[in-house]
């Protein structure tokens, strides 16, 4: 495997090409894409549901869709490209939370493979079995314990490995379109969350030090009117998103509520032995302990491979049987939690991996280190400041890395080759399908064990049809159905926990958050919200509910009660909702666990 990009085949082989079996590769790999993201959805993903996360991303796209403005109508501590990207699952067919998993799951595969492409250099249709199965697996570890759901941080991770896929395509081909692709949505990857900023720099260096720009330049017009369309596509979304927002009045409250959340600098990752190096004599530190000593002794053999001979190769290979011992070891240890830090050890790993390689074959691996990076700002998160949403392309990676680092030596015979590779692929497959199945399995996010999720969402709502969690939670969603149905309203909000409401039963929000967490109230987002309560004390035709279940009793099943009184206390985080509760002058109603307040349309 070569990590260096090769130069581009101008000899008489190039010429010949068979234009059918090209397609045909390329259609075989596009099924298998299809068809493990379905599958993905159809056994893990579909089962078990909770009200707050998997719905999030969904209610900005719906009010997005509705022609709501980003940060002028909506609050957010965040950019909300990715309430763009994520219109596009209500225009497909199908019901919507079912669809929505499956094209995030796509977004995993394809951000999976795309950076297999970039690491070995090798175009997908020219990959055998082995690395087929080995992305494959790497694809579904990438989901591991998460929720298959529309997230950000997969839209940042997805943004950044298609588009440096598409821009070193254009760039080694000399095409315009895929270069400009590529940077498009590296220029995109930013506005779905401020974690990924480094990528529309790392583009822009990319793109004015790679030498098929420096060919003339500052010389020509011809020059400097691709730069300009190059610059232009770069930061296409940037005047596409700031335009919106500025023409509606909202730049001042955009750059207020982006830069008014609580800032995350990755010190938990950056010092998961730094702050105590005795913890790299303990698990599961340790393995990345194991993994220098590979490495160590990776790199000697890489390095004086020509007096290594034949005995140095074979325990070059034996090494390379370690560290990927060490790899399997520290996914199997971390049993997909993110308290464990096996991530954060993978991370790690990957950093070794860099250096080994790099001393091995005297050559800068660019691409892996654009994974080494893009794992770090992936674990810039509040909830799971961890890259868990990456652990696959960092194992795999690392392990690519080591085997790049090998000393030749003479290869078996080609079918021999073809049987091994078929054989490590599919067993990839299969043990890593078996481990994130089992582990759903035991207990889905936030939600039970795969015996007791029991209820069917489609019968609440077409939106969720196919998706089960467990009988508390259908209840409490159960609920929610009634209670809009049986009090009517134009504007209706369900708060704190529910943003999942909004798209499942085509509501529409009259606060400008939501999903009020702490850490999402930012700028002037408690006036905002109390504001807002008196222009519907003003308008009248609301439903405001308030739940009295909480988030964590739901995840236990319950109880979930069929009936509350009208003063009983409800679920709040900051004082906010019941500040809401009080302001607000509609008729008290009660439905289920519910407590509501309702103006009818006059």
């Amino acid at each position: 495997m070569d990590v260096a990009s090769p130069p581009l085949s101008t000899g008489p082989d190039a010429a010949v090409v068979r234009p059918s079996r090209t397609v045909l590769r390329l259609c075989l790999h596009a099924a298998w894409v299809l068809a493990l993201a379905v599958a993905t959805e159809l056994r893990v993903g579909r089962f078990g549901f909770h009200p707050s996360d998997q719905g999030f991303i969904l209610a900005q796209a719906w009010r997005v869709r509705h022609g709501e403005v980003p940060h002028s109508d909506i609050i957010s501590a965040r950019p909300l490209g990715s309430a763009y990207l994520h219109i596009v699952d209500f225009l497909l067919p199908g019901p919507l939370f079912f669809v929505s998993s499956v094209l995030s799951m796509l977004e995993i595969i394809l951000a999976t493979i795309a950076f297999a492409v970039l690491v070995t250099r090798r175009r997908v249709r020219d990959w055998g079995p082995g690395l087929t199965g080995l992305t494959a697996a790497a694809s579904l570890l990438n989901l591991n314990a998460f929720p298959l759901m529309a997230w950000h941080t997969i839209d940042g991770i997805f943004l950044t490995a298609c588009g440096a896929w598409a821009l070193d395509s254009g760039l080694r081909n000399g095409k315009a379109w895929p270069r400009r692709l590529g940077l498009v949505l590296l220029g995109t990857s930013v506005f779905v969350k401020q974690s990924f900023a480094p990528v529309p720099l790392i583009a822009l260096c990319w793109l004015l030090l790679h030498p098929s720009l420096r060919e003339g330049a500052f010389r020509t017009g011809r020059w400097w009117g691709r730069l300009a369309w190059d610059l232009l596509a770069l930061g296409a979304f940037l005047v596409f998103y700031v335009g919106i927002v500025t023409l509606d009045g909202g730049l001042g409250a955009m750059a207020e509520q982006l830069t008014g959340g609580l800032p995350a600098y990755g010190e938990r990752l950056l010092g998961l032995w730094l702050e105590n190096p005795a913890s790299l004599l303990r698990p599961p530190v340790r393995g990345l302990t194991f993994f220098l000593i590979a490495g160590v002794f990776l790199a000697l053999l890489g390095t004086f491979r020509d007096r290594a001979g034949f005995a140095g190769a074979l325990l070059a290979r034996l090494l390379l049987l370690a560290g990927v011992a060490v790899v399997v070891g520290t996914v199997v240890d971390g049993h997909f939690t993110g308290a464990s830090r096996w991530a954060d050890v993978l991370w790690w790993i990957l950093g070794v991996a860099l250096l080994v390689n790099w001393v091995a074959t005297r050559r800068f691996p660019r691409m892996a280190a654009l994974v080494f990076a893009t794992g770090f700002m992936t674990s810039l998160s509040w909830g799971n400041d961890t890259p868990t949403l990456f652990t696959g392309t960092l194992a795999l990676t690392a392990i690519l890395l080591l085997a790049d680092a090998l000393p030749p030596m003479p290869e078996p015979a080609r079918r021999v080759r073809l049987a091994g590779a078929t054989a490590m692929g599919l067993v990839a497959v299969l043990v890593s399908g078996w481990a994130v199945v089992a582990h759903h399995d035991e207990a889905a996010y936030l939600d039970m064990a795969h015996e007791k999720l029991t209820g069917d969402l489609g019968t609440v709502t077409p939106s969720m049809r196919g998706i089960r969690t467990n009988p508390g939670t259908y209840t409490y969603i159960s609920q929610i159905h009634d209670c809009v149905t049986r009090f009517p309203a134009g504007r209706t909000a369900v708060l704190p926990d529910n943003p999942f409401a909004y798209p499942a039963f085509g509501l529409r929000n009259p606060f400008p958050l939501e999903w009020p967490l702490p850490l999402e109230i930012v700028a002037d987002a408690p006036e905002r919200m109390l504001a807002a309560a008196d222009g519907l004390n003003r308008d009248g035709d609301y439903l405001v509910l308030f739940q009295t279940v909480s988030m964590p009793v739901l995840a236990k099943g319950g109880p979930v009660p069929d009936q509350v009184a009208g003063d009983a206390p409800i679920f709040d985080y900051l004082g906010l909702e019941n500040a809401l509760r009080s302001r607000l002058t509609g008729r008290t109603v009660t439905c289920g666990s519910f407590i509501g307040k309702w103006a009818p349309r006059p």
